[in-house]
């Protein structure tokens, strides 16, 4: 099923994230995670890509196979455009197709200084806009409510995404956030740009303190005053720091929910028992 159906049919959409083994694990080594996952009965799964070459991602495509012949979920198919050139997009593509997947994120992939870049697609607008004129796929798109770090301001931003939304992406999946204010607000302002297509929000639950750390490096999200606090009374007992993220991403959840939000897409680090936590803490809400 595209998530364009996913979308029309459900009240709030369910989703988790989730990442390949390592290359030297084998498939099969994630199926006690996605035993877990997929009893929670989201409504699609979706799978990163990384930039290390045809048979890494591979991995990628046969897992979304899996989940979705094995364990009767939707998935999506993370594919990267930065890397590659056409004939290995469509190699990409073709693959994707024949293992039954509907549904591709489209981004431009992260920059890295060893795997050397091609000009093909050097944005995630010119990806979407290749696979929407050469294939059937329902193409997502990632959004940033707080700026791309790469964008030098608002205006900017807003125009990457609505280039990606004209050039066909029909879902948006947000970065992570912690700031529900900040959604809202980036919402607003896609809707008034006139970018109509459901737009999900990305959770990640903060756990420990390089995980955080790691966040706000990384993704440029920022701490509110309310999450600081949490780190400074909990940040030196590892225990405690866990309840209270899990606590904190819950609290997010609800009122996203209770704001009637598309959906909820959750980053799960290939973590089943914190999807699970989520899940038992929103199960009479989701559906409400």
């Amino acid at each position: 099923m595209k998530l364009t159906d996913i979308y029309k049919t459900k009240k709030t959409v369910l989703s988790f994230e989730i990442f390949p083994p390592k290359k030297d694990d084998e498939l099969e080594n994630i199926d006690p995670t996605l035993e877990i996952l997929s009893d929670l009965k989201p409504d699609y799964i979706s799978v990163t890509f990384g930039a290390g070459g045809h048979a890494n991602n591979s991995k990628t495509i046969a897992l979304a196979k899996r989940i979705k012949e094995v364990y009767h979920t939707e998935p999506v198919v993370h594919l990267t455009g930065l890397c590659y050139d056409k004939e290995e997009i469509d190699l990409f593509a073709k693959e994707i197709q024949n293992a039954g997947v509907e549904n591709i994120l489209a981004l431009r992939g992260d920059i890295n200084p060893n795997v050397p870049q091609k000009d093909i697609f050097p944005h995630a607008s010119d990806l979407i806009a290749y696979l929407k004129e050469s294939y059937d796929f329902c193409i997502a798109g990632a959004c940033y409510p707080e700026i791309h770090p790469e964008s030098k301001d608002r205006v900017e931003e807003m125009k990457n995404l609505k280039k990606k939304v004209d050039a066909g992406a029909e879902v948006l999946l947000s970065q992570l956030f912690f700031s529900n204010k900040t959604f809202y607000e980036f919402t607003e302002i896609c809707r008034i740009a006139g970018m109509d297509v459901p737009i999900t929000p990305g959770i990640m639950p903060a756990l420990n303190a390089a995980q955080i750390n790691r966040m706000v490096t990384m993704c440029g999200a920022t701490l509110p005053h309310s999450f600081q606090k949490i780190i400074e009374r909990f940040g030196n007992n590892k225990e405690a720091l866990f309840d209270a993220g899990m606590s904190y991403a819950l609290s997010q959840i609800i009122d996203l929910l209770a704001n009637d939000v598309d959906g909820i897409h959750l980053y799960t680090m290939n973590n089943p028992v914190v999807a699970k936590k989520i899940c038992e803490g929103v199960k009479n809400i989701v559906n409400a």
